[in-house]
């Protein structure tokens, strides 16, 4: 059986897709950390952590560790300068938020301001249970029809 395109046309139709695939390849590769590895394995699991919760102020869906802008660079320097000087987690999520405000991280502090927040998942499940509820209720309190009902209308 012989094709309904020629060879090239496959071919060509393939080429953008090959050229994007191309194109993806070294982006994860940019925002790689060219700093050696801290030399206290709990540091370093740290650094790995704190970058993986601190989100990019540039992309706004990345984490640091995962952007290639400069200034994620810059936080990802500034963080492991406070984690080389001795600084807790606590003490660098504190300078962070005084810094950039709680945007800055992927899991904000619950506060008065973030409650909606944290809150909304699971009040959007009780109201969908409860309108589920009353949905059964309903539907189960209607009449049931009879096998008489449904029969053929009577001749007139």
């Amino acid at each position: 059986m012989r094709a309904l395109f020629p060879a090239w046309a496959r071919v060509a139709a393939l080429l953008p897709v090959l050229v994007l695939m191309v194109a993806l390849i070294p982006a994860p590769g940019l925002a790689m950390d060219p700093d050696p590895a801290l030399a206290d394995p709990a540091q370093q699991q740290l650094y790995e952590r704190l970058t993986s919760e601190v989100r990019c102020l540039v992309c706004q869906n990345q984490t640091i560790g995962d952007s290639s802008a400069p200034l994620a660079a810059d936080l990802r320097h500034e963080i492991r300068q406070m984690i080389e000087a001795g600084r807790s987690e606590a003490e660098i999520k504190t300078f962070l938020l005084d810094r950039y405000g709680d945007f800055v991280l992927y899991r904000p502090r619950f506060m008065p301001t973030t409650a909606l927040l944290w809150l909304a998942p699971v009040l959007l499940l009780l109201i969908g249970g409860f309108g589920l509820r009353r949905i059964i209720q309903r539907r189960a309190a209607l009449p049931v029809p009879t096998d008489d009902e449904d029969g053929p209308p009577a001749a007139t």
